[in-house]
């Protein structure tokens, strides 16, 4: 049994290797034929692209950025640990615990989430299943949030949706999310309130504790917590794409950042989804997958960069003195 899980868990890995090798490919593939375009190898396409870029306003456009995301992200953790696993938890204890997490996600998103579950299971007794159900929720609502703001920048920027989708039929698709989601949203309030399907057992999972305690009002608070990272996030990103001499306003960020966003959550290396669709998104610019790389990759080496800051708190949290657990 364990050997099955084994070879599968090596086909995926290899299977999301391929597929985000093709990605690249297809993103160099746009790459050399502007490059062509301009009589111009890819390199020196490339080389051109990041050489008239302003890098002392790109980082001190970057480093609060991330520092920002990393506070309100560590707020909205917070909050949800406090109303469903230690009540008595604060928000001190917290921000070591999720900074050093960015170490771990260096390595796998998932074993960053895992930081937090251990601490709590050190701390205060709370069983992972449950602790790991509250980061379930986290995610859930990180989604819808994505989801939500992608639907009002799309709503209110349409026009820019519709010059974008000569590659795909982006409104289709993303209206198509959009109905997909609305309609599962009250399924999933419905069933676990006990309204839907009262006689299912599979709501009594630990796993899916924080569902079954979550009220309505829950849910937009929480997005109401992270939305700021959202909306900071499409400032950022339209004025990064400024000093990249990327011609974007902030209706498109608001209307594609989101869908982005959403495409670097697939569990593909390098987020090669993202990669690929800022060049679907912006054909004009095939150079602008470059650019997300260069973004995402700073972002998250500059989170470890404060999870190191912290990990002697996150250490002394985690393994504090005299504990025999």
């Amino acid at each position: 049994m364990q050997q099955q899980t084994n070879i599968k868990a090596l086909l995926f890995r290899l299977l999301s290797w391929v597929v985000a090798l093709g990605c690249f490919y297809l993103v160099y593939g746009r790459v050399e034929q502007a490059a062509l375009r301009d009589g111009l190898t890819a390199t020196d396409y490339m080389m051109a692209f990041f050489g008239g870029v302003d890098w002392v306003s790109w980082l001190l456009l970057m480093i609060p950025y991330s520092v920002f995301f990393f506070l309100v992200d560590a707020h909205a953790t917070w909050r949800v640990i406090r109303w469903y696993n230690a009540p008595e938890l604060r928000l001190t204890q917290v921000l070591p615990i999720r900074a050093s997490a960015y170490i771990l996600s260096l390595v796998n998103e998932q074993v960053g989430k895992g930081a937090m579950s251990l601490y709590l299971l050190r701390r205060y007794d709370v069983p992972v299943w449950q602790a790991i159900s509250s980061m379930i929720m986290l995610g859930m609502t990180e989604i819808y949030q994505l989801l939500i703001f992608s639907a009002v920048g799309v709503f209110l920027y349409s026009e820019l949706v519709a010059a974008a989708s000569s590659a795909l039929p982006l409104a289709t698709i993303l209206v198509s999310v959009y109905l997909v989601a609305a309609i599962y949203f009250p399924l999933h309030l419905a069933y676990f309130s006990g309204k839907l399907a009262p006689e299912s057992t599979m709501r009594d999972k630990p796993l899916l504790r924080a569902f079954r305690r979550a009220v309505p009002l829950d849910y937009l608070k929480i997005l109401l917590f992270k939305a700021p990272n959202l909306l900071v996030a499409v400032l950022v990103y339209t004025n990064a794409l400024d000093l990249f001499q990327v011609d974007v306003n902030f209706g498109q960020m608001l209307a594609f950042l989101p869908v982005i966003f959403l495409a670097a959550a697939l569990p593909l290396p390098f987020h090669a989804g993202a990669l690929l669709l800022w060049t679907v998104l912006f054909p004009d610019y095939p150079e602008v997958g470059a650019f997300s790389l260069v973004m995402h990759t700073f972002f998250v080496l500059f989170n470890a960069l404060i999870g190191l800051v912290f990990l002697p708190l996150a250490n002394r949290e985690l393994f504090p003195a005299g504990s025999s657990r």
